[in-house]
């Protein structure tokens, strides 16, 4: 699993973790009760803060994606990949509108926009 830090994203660092693992689960990169890199590895591997990383695991922890097991580390639950896809699309859904709206606002036509998404997808 490999995690991309845009520090110009309008996300947290913790978000873009987070979503980065909840898409590797989702896509089958990361497996049922496969083991996530420690925390401060983790935080070491993308030059962070432990805290950030901690903070990363939490929200994941919460939403019933991992879980911490004492003294080994975090593992990805068996969860519906279904369920999480589905939760996938309409993070999706809602980032496509805000960029729709801008779009729009700032005078780009569909085709433009198309074309933007077609070049920034390939």
């Amino acid at each position: 699993m490999r995690i991309i830090i845009d520090p110009k994203s309008n996300y947290s660092i913790y978000e873009q973790i987070a979503i980065q693992i909840k898409s590797a689960i989702a896509s089958g990169q990361i497996k049922a009760d496969e083991a996530l890199p420690s925390i401060r590895g983790l935080a070491s591997s993308l030059e962070i803060s432990v805290i950030t990383t901690k903070r990363a695991y939490e929200e994941l922890e919460k939403e019933g994606i991992i879980r911490s097991v004492a003294g080994k580390g975090f593992y990805v639950n068996d969860i519906n990949k279904g369920y999480l896809k589905e939760k996938q699309l309409v993070f999706v859904e809602k980032i496509a509108t805000e960029l729709v709206t801008e779009a729009k606002n700032s005078g780009v036509s569909k085709s433009e926009l198309i074309d933007m998404i077609s070049e920034l997808y390939d």
